[in-house]
């Protein structure tokens, strides 16, 4: 029994391996009333093995130049004697490790910066350094009669890009071949991949971010939907029997327009081929249950185009645009409606009459074509600086190009007519010939 002292802590008591072991054992326990020591540079040794080269002997044994101590049963974990520590001074307390909350630290300033730079290089794709997209193209008709674009689905498509400021390289143009699809509208994408319906077209155009309708709520993106629907039904069959079926329309304005603007030869059967798509197009949508008679069918379409203009003016109001101060998709859809219908002189104008008396539809269609087209939706475009250069050069070989055009088809023509037997060459006999044979006729008669 030991008398005095402090009392014994857990590290204490006797070793069964002998005293040793438990002197051994108390000068462990040493180790953590003594102040923490910094850890000695180099590698580190294996667990439970200290830094002495006679393992299971004491430093205090060594020093005193005592033998091994007999072999005893085994302890600690694994079967091996617990490892004895060798005698050394004292030394400072290491310092204390990292608290958790050092992991939380922000990175350096450099690299938070890069972060930052890796963030706006996800938000815009396309736009990192030496990465540049290649722009996407838009193949559209050419405009006319004080719109940016003649045609209702090129108008359509026009007026969402500007309302939305998407990047496009706009090609206006007269020529359906030039387009890459053979039709227009077409977009060419950055990816190289052409797309030719007006509506994925749009589709395409918010996935790439670009979208009117964001900051719709449900209720108006359901109203978009509905409006939609009846611009397709009521009012798209007046704008087709408008302007192509009906004979003062065609001829004056419709055909007379693509005719001028087509290049040769394509003016000569261009029209008429437009024409009888436009009508194939009006028969789908009037269905099987349309009327025989064409006046009927004529009174029933102006009739609904008519409510359908009423509706859209009510449901405008005093606004802007139909769903506040910002444009949305179905603006872009209404203004191609009515902006066709107010802009074109038609002789025959039974609905643009209509359209007429509703000031608020006339004005919505002004301040977007002042606003998003000011340059494009104007009678008389803005003067061009005349310089001479390729444009001064081109005139000359164009008359050339007329003239051998018009010379290659009077050709054409006179060789048809000399084929076909319409213009035959005949010779004629000489008058001198003639005149000798009557000549020696009379001498016969008179010597007879």
């Amino acid at each position: 029994m030991r008398l005095g002292g402090p009392p014994r802590g857990p590290c204490s008591r006797p070793s069964p391996a002998g005293p040793w072991h438990s002197a051994g054992r108390v000068h462990g326990c040493e180790k953590a009333r003594r102040p923490r020591a910094a850890p000695a540079p180099g590698p580190a040794a294996p667990s439970g093995v200290r830094g002495s080269p006679q393992p299971g002997r004491p430093a205090s044994a060594r020093a005193r130049g005592e033998p091994f101590p007999p072999s005893g049963p085994a302890s600690g974990a694994g079967g091996g004697r617990p490892p004895p520590k060798p005698s050394a001074p004292p030394r400072p307390a290491p310092p204390r490790p990292a608290s958790p909350r050092s992991s939380l630290r922000p990175p350096p300033r450099a690299a938070r910066g890069a972060g930052r730079a890796e963030a706006r290089g996800e938000v815009l794709p396309g736009q990192r350094a030496g990465k540049m997209a290649a722009p996407m193209e838009l193949f559209c008709w050419s405009g006319g009669w004080g719109l940016p674009s003649v045609d209702l689905d090129s108008l359509a498509v026009l007026t969402y890009a500007r309302f939305t400021g998407a990047p496009l390289k706009v090609h206006k143009i007269t020529n359906p071949w030039q387009s890459p699809s053979g039709t227009l509208p077409a977009l060419r994408t950055s990816h190289g991949e052409v797309i030719s319906v007006p509506h994925k077209i749009i589709t395409h155009l918010r996935k790439e971010k670009y979208n009117a309708d964001y900051d719709l709520s449900a209720r108006q993106g359901a109203d978009t939907l509905a409006f939609m629907s009846l611009l397709e039904e009521k009012l798209l069959p007046v704008l087709i029997h408008t302007f192509w079926v009906d004979t003062k329309n065609y001829v004056e304005v419709t055909r007379k327009w693509y005719a001028e603007a087509t290049p040769f030869p394509l003016n000569f059967f261009l029209p008429g081929r437009m024409q009888r798509r436009f009508v194939e197009r009006l028969q789908l949508l009037c269905g099987e249950h349309r009327p025989e008679n064409e006046e009927e069918l004529e009174k029933e379409l102006y009739h609904e185009a008519r409510e359908c203009l009423t509706l859209l003016s009510q449901r405008l109001g005093s606004q802007k645009f139909f769903f506040g101060d910002a444009p949305a998709s179905l603006d872009a859809f209404v203004f191609g409606y009515l902006a066709l219908l107010l802009q074109a002189k038609l002789p025959s104008g039974k609905l643009q009459a209509h359209l007429r008396g509703l000031q608020n539809l006339c004005a919505y269609c002004t301040h977007i074509l002042s606003l998003y087209f000011p340059w494009d939706g104007a009678e008389v475009p803005p003067p061009r600086p005349t310089t001479a250069g390729p444009d001064t050069e081109e005139e000359p070989n164009r008359r050339r190009n007329q003239i051998l055009s018009v010379l290659a088809g009077l050709a054409a023509m006179v060789g048809y007519a000399l084929l076909s037997g319409i213009v035959s060459i005949q010779r004629a006999t000489p008058a001198r010939a003639t005149s000798t044979r009557s000549l020696s006729m009379a001498e016969e008669d008179e010597e007879e």
